[in-house]
């Protein structure tokens, strides 16, 4: 497996002012994350002011109203300045559309188990640096395709800074319910999974003590109004990535719908986690991890009425549409039975405690620095 150099000890700082475009991918806030994360790391250990400009996202920019990108383009098309390279977090065709604009650009793929030779065509496989992201697990069929990244650098997991966390509580007081992005290119109802999962869950935190829940996802402002007599008080609403952090660090249990990034921001902070349903493929990859890494019963699976996740991992070989294409389906169609209850069991094993670190610490979380001192290296070029 061809790979470009480990971390640099220093990187030179850059001789004028430059330019740097954004973009992430627009399902999920994993990749805003990600791109807040590493644009600190940047300007941290560039030594000269660095420019962002941001491309697409619309579902990110909210989140990224406190880092300093100072315009934001619909397309890489509409880019009318120079740039002097570009950082793409998981959207493969923003990543090839740059390159081919002459636009030297840093991929970071944080997903690298999930791929297999149909997802070939969407990933930006002659990248100027492809990052992937290391992982406890990778597949065969995974490690087929990472063969023919031109320029692959492995990273420790990209995850942004918070202080607070891991303090040991006697008793769940305080609960974050975190769904992510939701609104999944393909999924024809995304207000089912909400509707679903998010009574169940304060069901469960209810009866397991818990006082205060904010809800954190995707949610339009009157999302409150979809469930009647919330047992618990509840807070509904979107968070700016800085806030999530705070809020994370602060709270006594997080309940997450499981997608990567959450759940090793999770762990560096060693919150106790609970994982949700999966909403996507990705997401069934990234709760197992989880569970097999804290040793402990933590995590919440759909009755195969909905899916078999089995059938879902099988039908990844013909690229990952084809497995959301089950996953989604059966996510409309179901029900929500027994889901209150399997949180309750998930949430009894949790105040049991376990080793809420490990998954982050398998990993490590010094690749917002890495893949900075990637970028850095591209413009001093």
């Amino acid at each position: 497996m061809r790979s470009v150099p480990g971390p640099r000890a220093e990187v030179s700082p850059c001789r004028a002012p430059v330019t740097v475009a954004v973009a992430g991918a627009e399902f999920g806030w994993g990749s805003s994350g990600k791109l807040r994360a590493v644009m600190e790391a940047v300007r941290e250990r560039a030594g000269v002011p660095v420019r962002f400009v941001g491309i697409g996202s619309g579902l990110g920019r909210p989140l990224l109203a406190d880092q300093p990108v100072e315009r934001w383009y619909d397309s890489d098309a509409e880019v009318r300045e120079r740039v002097g390279a570009a950082l793409v977090v998981l959207d493969g065709a923003a990543a090839r559309a740059l390159e081919s604009a002459g636009v030297p650009t840093v991929f970071v793929d944080s997903l690298p188990f999930l791929w297999t030779d149909g997802d070939r065509p969407a990933l930006p496989l002659e990248a100027s640096v492809y990052c992937a992201q290391r992982c406890v697990e990778l597949p065969a069929e995974s490690l087929g395709v990472l063969d023919s990244v031109r320029s692959l650098r492995w990273v420790e997991a990209v995850v942004g800074k918070a202080e607070g966390g891991g303090r040991p509580a006697a008793a769940f007081r305080t609960a974050l319910v975190s769904l992510g992005g939701l609104k999944a290119p393909g999924l024809g109802d995304w207000t089912r999974y909400p509707r679903l999962v998010v009574p169940a869950a304060l069901s469960a935190l209810a009866e397991h003590g818990v006082e205060d829940v904010h809800v954190a996802g995707n949610l339009p402002a009157g999302a409150a109004t979809w469930w009647d007599d919330m047992p618990v008080r509840t807070t509904v609403g979107a968070l700016p990535h800085d806030e999530f952090l705070k809020r994370l660090a602060d709270c006594d249990v997080l309940l997450a719908s499981p997608g990567l990034t959450t759940l090793l921001e999770a762990g560096s902070l060693g919150v106790p986690t609970v994982c949700l349903p999966p909403q996507n493929l990705s997401q069934i990859f990234n709760g197992r991890f989880h569970r097999r890494a804290v040793g402990a019963a933590v995590r919440v699976t759909w009755p195969d009425g909905v899916f078999r996740e089995e059938d879902a991992l099988r039908l990844r070989a013909h690229g990952e549409g084809r497995a959301l294409e089950l996953i989604y389906g059966g996510i409309v169609r179901a029900r929500g039975e027994g889901l209150a209850e399997a949180i309750r069991e998930a949430l009894r094993h949790a105040s049991a405690g376990a080793d809420w670190g490990a998954l982050a610490s398998a990993v490590g979380t010094g690749g917002a620095a890495q893949v900075a001192d990637e970028l850095l290296a591209l413009l001093h070029s």
